[in-house]
């Protein structure tokens, strides 16, 4: 026979169900803010002033694979950066997030990624202590992009936050956890020296788009345009899909020695999440390719 707890207990699982097992909150990995007319330097400038007007940092812009029709922001600031900081397994790589221009027959569709939709992915372990500032700062960046437009329409698939925690795209397919390791160096000033020296050289037809150093953490980022016109993003943004382009430019993180890269068939699935499998067969080569600039632009020059 049930004792009284047990029958309370089970007559509130019954009340409360709904609750208890609704479905968990998707998140999609971008938001169209809106379609404006004006020029792209203008639709930028608009942009970049938005953003500085609450205190985000824009550090670096470009075009991605030299096309006219397409740019990206980025930008940061000193609370994305400092919980970031916390997640020793390459967290800082979500510090920095971007804003995406895309020309679109004369009107410019401007998008933004969306901030929780990285920290589930990056800060996939112990998140739960920030959830609330994370929030907070994903809703300060809608606030602050409100300035251009208020569509705010996701786009791009979804995902639940269990499954972004624990992503990838498909069985025996790379985990955030399984980084491309690409150089080691003797010491961290001795890689922040050799990136950018082969950076400045423009190594692999290359273009640093921004760069990040937290010298008390020995932590340096740098965001890479990927400009040639063979196996760079003009190759492949064109067969995977442009509008996503708030996806570039690609990261390495320099943490003390060592110099590292998320693994291409785990960063273009994160950020293209619908792709399906035909159509990542028909960019089979790039994640190869994009691991060869990201080791010309580490390597060690040779006396």
């Amino acid at each position: 026979m049930k004792t009284i707890k047990a029958i309370f207990i089970s007559l509130f699982v019954l009340l409360t169900g709904f609750s208890v097992f609704a479905e968990e909150e998707e998140y999609p990995p971008y938001y169209k803010v809106a379609t404006v007319k004006g020029s792209m330097s203008e639709v930028a400038a608009s942009v970049r002033v938005a953003l500085e007007s609450n205190d985000f940092e824009v550090i670096g812009e470009y075009q991605p694979g030299n096309n006219d029709s397409l740019m990206v922001l980025c930008y940061t600031r000193k609370d994305f950066a400092g919980i970031s900081l916390k997640f020793e397994d390459r967290g800082a790589l979500a510090g920095v997030m971007k804003v995406g221009l895309k020309n679109n027959d004369g009107n410019i569709d401007v998008s933004m990624i969306n901030p929780m939709y990285i920290f589930y992915a990056y800060f996939y372990e112990g998140i739960d202590p920030y959830i609330g500032q994370l929030e907070a700062m994903a809703k300060d960046v809608k606030a602050a992009l409100s300035a251009i437009g208020n569509d705010f329409e996701p786009f791009g698939g979804f995902e639940e936050r269990e499954d972004l925690e624990d992503y990838r795209y498909k069985i025996m397919m790379p985990y955030f956890t399984d980084p491309v390791e690409l150089t080691e160096y003797n010491s961290f000033e001795e890689g922040l020296s050799v990136i950018r020296k082969n950076l400045d050289a423009g190594i692999g037809n290359t273009v640093k788009v921004y760069e990040v150093v937290y010298p008390d953490q020995k932590i340096a980022l740098f965001g890479i345009g990927l400009l040639d016109p063979e196996d760079g993003e003009a190759d492949f943004l064109p067969t995977i899909g442009e509008d996503h382009v708030a996806a570039m430019p690609y990261e390495i993180i320099l943490q003390d020695k060592e110099v590292t890269m998320l693994p291409g068939r785990y960063r273009i699935a994160l950020h293209w999440p619908e792709l399906g499998m035909g159509t990542f067969m028909k960019i089979m080569s790039t994640p190869g390719n994009i691991e060869d600039f990201m080791l010309e632009i580490t390597e060690i020059e040779e006396n």
